[in-house]
């Protein structure tokens, strides 16, 4: 048989790696992701084939009255020991210190901040979180009060997803200082946690509402979500909030 021609060949190949492409499976790091909050700072993100649960708490001072995230996880992501932001309530592989880990087929970076404004000299040091999850970058800034530092900059990047404490008190930022770590990184998407949300605050608790992270935050576009939302692999380049309950 004569040689097949250099552009029938060509051609035949493009085809073949095209019906290729069609039968393999998705990456399992795409594809969006489904986040349900159970207040707090707990959030459990689900997709990209993993499950991930952020600071699982007990129903105490500011968690008051809420229900506990008594669930399964694949990976539980804590900021710190602290039982509103680390309590042992919840299944899965638990991580609280600074480090790289793999875990599910998730890469993750915990990164050392100070809990509080002086230095950890009063609540210690609490983990920042950065990880990749459905085709999504993910920060999760829930307990601290510390400044972000141009090292810590770098380190989170520009993250699609940005998970803040924004009610204030002695281990969480207010609104304002919340705003401007925003305005620092520039994520995508915004989920403001660890803030009151009742009229009035629970015995023992030392935050108040969002509102004042959303006036500081004027002119941003908000989706109010309830309890649970979904997002897509890929999202618009400009800031919203995404507040959730």
């Amino acid at each position: 048989m004569a040689p097949m021609p250099l552009p029938s060949r060509l051609s035949s190949l493009i085809a073949a790696a095209g019906a290729l492409a069609l039968t393999l499976p998705a990456q399992a790091g795409g594809g969006g992701v489904s986040i349900t909050s159970y207040g707090h700072s707990a959030l459990l993100i689900q997709g990209g084939g993993a499950t991930v649960l952020v600071n699982p708490f007990k129903a105490v001072a500011c968690a008051t009255g809420l229900n506990e995230p008594r669930v399964r996880a694949d990976v539980i992501l804590a900021s710190s020991r602290l039982l509103d932001e680390g309590a042992p309530v919840a299944s899965g592989k638990l991580l609280v210190s600074p480090g790289s880990y793999r875990v599910a087929g998730l890469k993750i970076d915990g990164i050392t901040a100070p809990h509080d404004r002086v230095g950890g000299r009063r609540f210690g040091m609490s983990t920042l979180w950065r990880w990749q999850q459905g085709g999504l970058t993910f920060a999760h800034l829930g307990g601290t009060a510390g400044s972000i530092s141009p090292e810590d900059k770098v380190l989170l990047g520009r993250p699609d997803v940005l998970i803040i404490g924004v009610g204030g008190g002695a281990k969480v930022y207010t609104g304002s200082e919340a705003a401007e770590v925003v305005r620092e990184l520039q994520p995508r998407r915004v989920i403001p946690v660890q803030y009151v949300s009742g009229k009035t605050a629970p015995r023992n608790c030392d935050q108040t509402g969002v509102q004042p992270f959303l006036q500081a935050m004027a002119g941003t576009p908000v989706q109010r979500s309830g309890a649970t939302l979904s997002l897509p692999g890929k999202l618009s380049d400009a800031t919203q909030i995404l507040l959730m309950r």
